[in-house]
């Protein structure tokens, strides 16, 4: 199998929403996505892009995608990656497609003098956590994500 990788395009965009959306199906919340294209389209390529894409693909054939954004460290007083999601679909799993997007991701952060690339794993995702392990990934199990969502980020905001 030959893999590119190249950055996303506005034309992705239907691409990406539809690997969102069957990546919230492999993690079991396939109701859970409330992105359109719309909001990917103004996120990713508006005036201001929050975040950036890139496409893994077999000749015009779209295999995953990576949705990643900076974040800072201010330990490091550096800028950092930070991986949202990774998604291959189920034929190319196993063909080191993605090996290759974060290889590409690691690159990036390398090139743009970044700290550190970091992600979120669900901790039942076994398959996905021993391929992360293998690539050098360590877990960081004494922190615990916390968030503010909905109702309780619009009360904190007006508090």
């Amino acid at each position: 199998m030959t893999v590119t990788l190249r950055a996303a395009a506005p034309a992705d965009v239907p691409t990406i929403l539809r690997f969102v959306k069957e990546l919230a199906t492999y993690e079991r919340e396939p109701d859970a996505v409330k992105a359109t294209e719309a909001d990917l389209q103004r996120v990713l390529f508006g005036e201001r892009p929050y975040a950036e894409a890139l496409i893994a693909e077999e000749g015009a054939t779209p295999l995953g995608f990576a949705l990643f954004f900076h974040n800072f460290s201010t330990w490091e007083g550096k800028p950092g990656i930070y991986l949202e999601d990774l998604y291959v679909t189920p034929g190319a799993r196993g063909e080191g497609v993605g090996k290759a997007l974060l290889a590409r991701l690691a690159a990036l952060a390398v090139e743009r003098d970044c700290a550190r690339l970091e992600w979120s794993v669900l901790d039942w995702n076994e398959p996905a956590i021993a391929f992360y392990r293998s690539i050098g990934a360590a877990s960081m199990d004494e922190w615990t994500v916390n968030r503010v969502a909905g109702e309780a980020l619009t009360a904190l905001a007006t508090s």
